[in-house]
């Protein structure tokens, strides 16, 4: 999901027919993923202790507090777009599950 086109840099670490990892790196407050939106399901790792903004179409922003090493779980969906809130730099990996549940693997 690298193609967003933010201000965020993304590198992919991984990727083959059943996950694509991507690190997504914050260098100031402000940065952003840019508009996306999720095909497929994924894990985000947070790898510092803050705070990301989510915008979303309607107008909306969702604080959303990280915890460094502490996963959550989202499913494909809703547009997009992350920022960072913090006053450092900060990063996190996106874990997308590129196979489709119903493969039963």
């Amino acid at each position: 999901m690298c193609n967003a086109s933010g201000s965020a840099i993304c590198t992919v670490q991984i990727e083959n027919a059943r996950t694509r990892v991507t690190e997504w790196r914050f260098k100031k407050r402000g940065d952003n993923t840019g508009w996306h939106r999720h095909e497929h399901d994924y894990v985000v790792v947070p790898l510092f202790d803050g705070t990301l903004e989510i915008k979303l179409p309607e107008g909306e922003v969702i604080t959303a507090p990280m915890q460094n090493g502490v996963p959550y779980f989202r499913k494909l969906g809703i547009e997009h777009d992350v920022l960072s809130a913090n006053d450092f730099e900060c990063a996190f990996i996106e874990i997308e599950l590129l196979e489709s549940p119903s493969d039963g693997t």
